[in-house]
């Protein structure tokens, strides 16, 4: 038999409490290493999302300066092309469409007509006042016929009477009856002139059937097509239209601008203007004041300005943005001023260097310039920009080169 050591056999089966931790603790490193994969999915989520965020911020034009040597620019200022004369024409009555004769684009005379209603219920309806009127006509006539006998009875009777060949009573029945006869005929001829008003009435109505043309003009919008219901009323589920079209008089179009109340001392009716088109940045067109409109927006501070165009040409269409520079007249005839000119608050100093944020889709490029003199509250830009670039008109502290940003228009003064 073997000899064996108890001693030795409690020691071989002794567990040391190293070796124990270290066979029970599980490895940790795969559960560090998810948790810093998840911060570091994170924070490029929020990092991307920061990106993502537009800056919303107000844009402006730069624009040219006045090419008369001889008027500065008192200010400047934005708005837009309206029409003083536009109409959505409808028709007066409620019916279906069976034609319509214009399209977006298309020039029209006053009266032009413009589309046709469904007339089969309203030219009945004419038809039946029509007949309704000769019937009392002939009313009238019947009637005054029996006047006529029933005035010759009375007048024969009387003389009769006279000769006491028939009684008194006799003659009296006849003049009573001249009377009523004549009574009859007043309500016939009141009755006809009742069925004349009703053929007037559905003349109209049946007129009406036809939309015209209310002055020239241009068709801007095709509001409804034929099959469709049109009411001079709004009825509800959107299924009746209360427009056929839009036409706009294109001799009316003036210019509405939004002038910063702080300057709008020194803006006065019949002021020359220069207006320039953000499609025409190159294009100065001609203009004058026509009126200030006493009423301020508080939102905004501005007050709106009436700008009458000196220049009617088919490039100015409605709803078009506009920059206007109020001027007036020097005594010096000094040469124009090179460059372009923008608020001065556009300018901002990035690395000790003078740049604006030029708009590049949906995002701000930064674009170093060279400035030049004031102007008011304007800067001359003597190279960096053309003119008609759009720039950021009061950069955030923290704009940066490529940030998104969201554009708004801006009202200078």
């Amino acid at each position: 038999m073997w000899n064996v050591d108890s001693g030795d056999l409690l020691k071989q089966l002794r567990i040391e409490r190293g070796q124990r931790d270290d066979e029970t603790r599980a490895p940790r490193w795969p559960w560090i290493a998810g948790i810093v994969a998840l911060v570091l999915i994170a924070a490029g989520v929020a990092a991307y999302a920061l990106r993502s965020r537009a800056v919303e911020v107000q844009v402006v034009s730069a624009v040219a300066p006045a090419a008369d040597s001889g008027a500065g620019a008192v200010l400047q200022a934005t708005g837009y092309v309206v029409a003083r004369r536009e109409a959505t024409v409808s028709a007066q009555i409620t019916g279906t469409l069976t034609e319509v004769l214009v399209e977006e684009g298309e020039h029209v005379r006053k009266n032009q007509i413009l589309a046709r209603l469904d007339d089969s219920g309203y030219k009945a309806a004419l038809d039946a006042a029509k007949a309704q009127y000769a019937a009392t006509q002939a009313q009238v006539g019947q009637a005054r016929a029996q006047l006529a006998q029933a005035q010759h009875d009375a007048k024969r009777l009387d003389s009769i009477a006279a000769r006491g060949l028939v009684s008194k009573q006799q003659a009296e029945q006849a003049r009573t009856q001249a009377v009523t006869a004549q009574a009859t005929l007043l309500a016939a001829q009141k009755g006809a002139q009742a069925a004349a008003a009703q053929v007037a009435s559905a003349q109209v109505n049946f007129d009406y059937c036809v939309v015209r043309s209310p002055f020239d003009g241009v068709v801007t919008d095709k509001a409804a097509q034929v099959g469709e219901i049109v009411s001079p009323f709004s009825a509800g589920g959107g299924f009746t239209r209360t427009g056929v079209a839009t036409i706009v008089d294109m001799d009316s179009l003036e210019a509405d601008v939004d002038v910063n109340e702080a300057y709008i001392s020194r803006v006065t009716p019949g002021m020359p203007v220069e207006a320039v088109l953000d499609a025409y940045p190159d294009w100065r067109i001609p203009a004058h004041v026509i009126a200030i409109i006493p009423s301020a927006d508080r939102s905004k501070a501005t007050v709106k300005v009436r700008i009458a165009f000196d220049t009617k040409d088919r490039r100015i269409i409605p709803e078009m943005g506009v920059r206007v520079s109020f001027l007036e007249k020097r005594a010096d005839h000094s040469e124009p001023i090179a460059g372009v000119l923008v608020p001065r608050s556009a300018i901002v100093q990035r690395d000790g260097h003078d740049v604006v944020f030029v708009i590049d889709g949906e995002h701000a490029k930064q674009t170093p310039v060279t400035t030049g003199a004031d102007f008011n509250d304007l800067k001359q830009v003597t190279s960096g920009l053309s003119a008609g670039a759009q720039v950021v008109a009061a950069p955030p502290a923290g704009l940066k080169d490529g940030e998104k940003i969201k554009a708004a228009a801006a009202a200078n003064g």
